[in-house]
């Protein structure tokens, strides 16, 4: 055991506060949303979450696979009831996930919108209207199966670099079973728009994908996640370059298989490089960025395999979805969110297999909360975010279930610490700055955070960077820029949301 304090004592700092707390609101939504379809959504049903009317208030877009899609527009008052009404949105079936992002840099935000059958792109405009730009910017989708994205800025384009990840082939007669599609990267056109994708093959029935600077070297890869179910034999996950385009070679990239669902990715170890969470059918994969291309699996007593369900008797594996990392009670240790639930009535695996909130102790150790904070349900569980709905400076959870009511759990965790967000505003064509890090310090202590676009199961957000301060006041924060310039530190004080330009700091 003396591997943790020695691995994680830099957030030894840190009290422990108050346990975490959480009241679902989505029995107030306008009528109940729900991730339906048969074997086409057994995977899928994710949310996108981002503010589409300027108010400062995050909204949401979730799947409905055979349902229709639902955009869901923020009403809350600042510190109040989370609530939301409906918003408008043409008829949209089949989908499977969502990602905001801002494709034109006209500073608004759009959609990608992955589905059983076409792609949409959807073009952001004033006040949550949308419309269909998925031809309007050459994007050639095809009609595929679609359970991942994320995206990119490369040196000198002012548009994104995409990567849509594939699930099995349907026009294959010899599936599904070792019948896994390739994915598309898609680079964009001088001036704007794309050029017909390129193909990522072979494919391995990827699940999740994202473009991150794991080894920070000014450099993104892209890593996927791929599902063994249906690839049977001859997969492995796989980490791809960019420039020349080519997965890593075995010698600087060994293979390894798992079931793999999801993708997080954050700094936990205060050294300025981003760990990687595997979601998994079984054990929930932790890897420790050792730099210099290395990743080490956490050492089990770490406590977030997450392997068996933490409440009844079932003693088979769990099967893990969505996981996202964040600071649910502000003490400046980050936590962990798994999203659970079985594929449908698969007899390996548990069948009632409740969510997960793991947190973090000031020794490193991450402790199982999920069923004393009240999020423990049972339903199968896929896409979620962890994000502030009501500008209380809480992280709330949002959770989309197959088959079942959607969940909006609102934190109410009492007596937590002091906390900070952070808004980017890039410049044009970048306007979120992904790629940049942001780095906060206080405590004695320094917190990184990588804009990304990607990762999760089919779900993504586009809201300021949330940072948990702990019984400190006040910070300190600069930003390297996607362009590799780094910017000052800058004073601010806790408890608000700044945004930050390249030529400074705007309240």
């Amino acid at each position: 055991m003396k591997i943790l304090p020695l691995l994680f004592s830099v957030f030894a700092v840190q009290p422990a506060l108050a346990a975490p707390s959480f009241v679902d609101h989505a029995p107030d939504l306008p009528s109940a949303v729900i991730y339906a379809g048969e074997w086409e959504h057994f995977v899928g049903g994710g949310v996108a979450i981002f503010d589409c009317n300027a108010d400062a208030r995050p909204d949401v877009f979730v799947a409905g696979g055979t349902n229709a899609a639902r955009l869901l527009v923020n009403i809350s008052e600042p510190k109040g009831a989370v609530m939301f009404a409906d918003g408008a949105l043409a008829d949209l079936t089949g989908v499977t996930g969502a990602y905001p992002l801002d494709f034109d840099g006209d500073g608004l935000l759009d959609l990608a919108v992955l589905r059983v059958g076409p792609d949409v792109f959807l073009k952001g405009g004033a006040d949550c209207k949308f419309h269909d730009a998925t031809a309007e910017w050459g994007l050639q989708t095809g009609d595929r199966w679609s359970t991942a994205f994320s995206a990119t800025w490369e040196k000198g384009q002012s548009w994104p670099t995409l990567a849509i990840g594939h699930y099995v082939d349907r026009s294959r007669a010899d599936g599904p079973f070792e019948a896994c599609d390739s994915n598309s990267l898609y680079r964009p056109k001088p001036g704007g728009g794309y050029d017909a994708p390129t193909a990522l093959a072979p494919g391995y029935c990827a699940l999740s994908m994202l473009f991150s600077d794991w080894q920070r070297n000014g450099t993104a890869d892209l890593r996927i996640s791929n599902d063994r179910h249906y690839y049977v034999r001859g997969g492995y996950e796989e980490m791809w370059h960019l420039t020349p385009l080519a997965p890593y070679s075995q010698a600087t990239w060994p293979r390894f298989s798992l079931w793999g669902m999801g993708i997080a990715s954050r700094d936990i170890t205060a050294d300025g490089l981003p760990e990687v969470m595997m979601t998994s059918m079984g054990d929930q994969l932790l890897q420790v960025n050792k730099g210099g291309g290395r990743l080490e699996n956490a050492p089990f007593a770490l406590g977030t395999y997450a392997h068996q369900p933490y409440l009844g008797d079932d003693g088979r594996p769990s099967t893990g979805w969505h996981a996202e990392f964040g600071d649910i009670d502000n003490d400046g240790r980050d936590d962990l969110f798994i999203a659970k639930g079985n594929v449908d009535q698969m007899p390996s695996n548990a069948m009632h297999d409740p969510n997960n909130l793991l947190m973090q102790g000031a020794d490193g150790v991450f402790v199982e909360k999920g069923g004393a904070a009240g999020i423990g349900t049972l339903e199968r569980s896929r896409g979620a975010g962890l994000v502030d709905l009501n500008a209380d400076g809480l992280l709330d959870i949002v959770v989309v279930n197959r088959r079942a009511p959607m969940e909006i759990w609102q934190n109410t965790t009492q007596d937590t610490g002091h906390w900070l967000g952070v808004s980017l505003q890039g410049p044009a064509g970048n306007s979120q700055a992904v790629g940049a890090w942001v780095e906060l310090r206080s405590g004695g202590r320094v917190q990184s955070r990588e804009v990304t676009v990607g990762g999760g199961h089919v779900s993504g957000q586009a809201v300021p960077l949330h940072f948990g301060l702990g019984v400190d006041g006040a910070a300190e924060v600069r930003v390297i820029w996607p362009n590799g310039s780094t910017g000052p530190w800058l004073a601010v004080s806790a408890d608000r949301v700044v945004t930050i330009l390249p030529d400074g700091l705007r309240d």
